[in-house]
């Protein structure tokens, strides 16, 4: 009897594997998406609005770097099925597994109370008070992910992700900016000495590049149980997560760059404020567009980040983990889930309202710093030909993989060296 397979038409052997592909498409996109997230978009707002066009160089960097961690960290959940922390302590032991994971959530919690300061940033602007936003981030997050099937909510995260792009995107052109400015700052290095333009850099990879992102797509190639045959698919996957999560973050730095950096108004800092100060130079449809692409991306990270960290933690330990069990059946994972949304909502609500930017800023910091532990492991495990089989990384994915964790590494300790010895 003839295969059904080998009656089809060529046209029909292309749909088919256009729609194994488009299958994949989830795990690179989600994490791109969310990395734009509360922390990001101040991050970015912050840089466009003290050093204009100049910090556009370093998206392109971190883009390059971006594509190729993710796809190491993509590899390694195609070919072992496994979370990142799971295969730590597989093949290093609980000691090494213990250590990473502590590293890990010193930046995640970080980057989860920037989420709540990011919903309360944006609500700030229609008037909500901040015990309001957090209680209102914090219950539709946790319904959202004890509640909501796994498949349905990538797609919600994914259109969030769609909307929160097209947002920043109008706001950029609304902004009239200087394209050609704009391109040329994001080939030629505008490099400055001060310890504060260094930690902006640092600050601008590390919402990029972050130590959750890594354990993220590996954890969520492994649930979504894809193997070594959709390693096309998932390659693809991860370049348009890159690319649009850049994108996204060139918008941003844009639009700030043509409105409060090209008028001198180098002192704001706080995102309300930048929201509102779109308004007179770009539009009231600016500032309202910024305010609600905060909001979302705020809501996106707080459904990804606190997830990573429940994840990985009971990876690390052998615990039952996924928002497909039951509460009773993963006792440990919806509480850890529990405890990161309500510590992050609470430290939100005693830290002063004026202070909410430095948090997301400085979270962003601390995730380039605690970054490069995370990438040894990952790239030790990539380089494992016993685990890895035909998905091992070659030659030049190890160069690249390498030679970022190094930069990340020497851009840490410039950062130290700036402000510290002011060099």
């Amino acid at each position: 009897m003839r295969s059904p397979v080998l009656s089809l038409t060529p046209r029909a052997v292309n749909r088919v594997r256009l729609a194994a592909i488009l299958g994949v498409l989830g795990p690179g996109l989600v994490s791109g998406f969310a990395d734009n997230d509360a922390g990001g978009i101040s991050t970015y707002s912050v840089a466009g609005v003290k050093y204009g066009y100049d910090l556009l160089w370093v998206l392109l960097a971190s883009q390059i770097v971006l594509f190729f961690t993710q796809e190491v960290g993509a590899r390694l959940g195609l070919a072992t099925g496994q979370g990142l922390a799971g295969l730590v302590r597989e093949r290093y032991g609980v000691r090494w597994a213990t250590f990473m994971i502590s590293t890990m959530l010193v930046a995640n919690v970080g980057s989860i109370i920037a989420e709540f300061a990011g919903c309360s940033a944006a609500l700030e602007i229609f008037g909500w008070p901040t015990w309001a936003s957090a209680l209102l981030a914090a219950t539709v997050v946790m319904l959202l992910l004890t509640r909501g099937n796994y498949s349905k909510v990538q797609y919600l995260f994914v259109a969030v992700g769609i909307g929160v792009s097209l947002a920043y995107f109008v706001s950029a052109v609304l902004a009239h900016p200087d394209w050609g400015r704009a391109a040329n700052s994001l080939v030629v290095p505008h490099l400055a000495s001060s310890p504060a333009y260094w930690a902006a850099v640092v600050a601008t990879v590390g919402t990029t590049i972050t130590p959750w992102g890594q354990a993220f797509i590996q954890s969520y190639v492994a649930d979504k149980r894809l193997g070594p045959e959709d390693l096309v698919g998932e390659r693809l996957d991860v370049g348009l997560g890159a690319l649009l999560t850049n994108l996204i973050a060139g918008f941003i730095v844009v639009a700030c760059a043509a409105t409060l950096f090209s008028t001198g108004r180098t002192d704001v800092t706080d995102v309300p404020t930048i929201a509102k100060a779109l308004e007179p130079l770009a539009g009231t449809a600016a500032t309202y567009l910024f305010a609600v692409g905060l909001l979302a991306a705020s809501f996106l990270g707080l459904g990804v980040v606190p997830l990573t960290s429940a994840y990985a933690t009971c990876e690390a330990f052998g615990w039952e983990t996924g928002v497909d069990w039951r509460w009773r059946e993963a006792p440990a994972f919806y509480g850890l889930l529990t405890f990161f949304v309500v510590v992050a909502a609470l430290f939100v609500l005693v830290v002063p309202p004026g202070s909410l930017v430095q948090v997301m800023v400085t979270a962003q910091v601390v995730n380039c710093l605690l970054l490069p532990f995370v990438l040894v492991f990952v790239m030790r495990l990539s380089m494992d030909r016993q685990l890895m089989g035909p998905l091992t990384s070659g030659r030049f994915l190890l160069i690249v993989g390498w030679l970022g964790t190094a930069l990340l590494i020497v851009l840490s300790l410039t950062l130290v060296a700036t402000s510290v010895f002011g060099l």
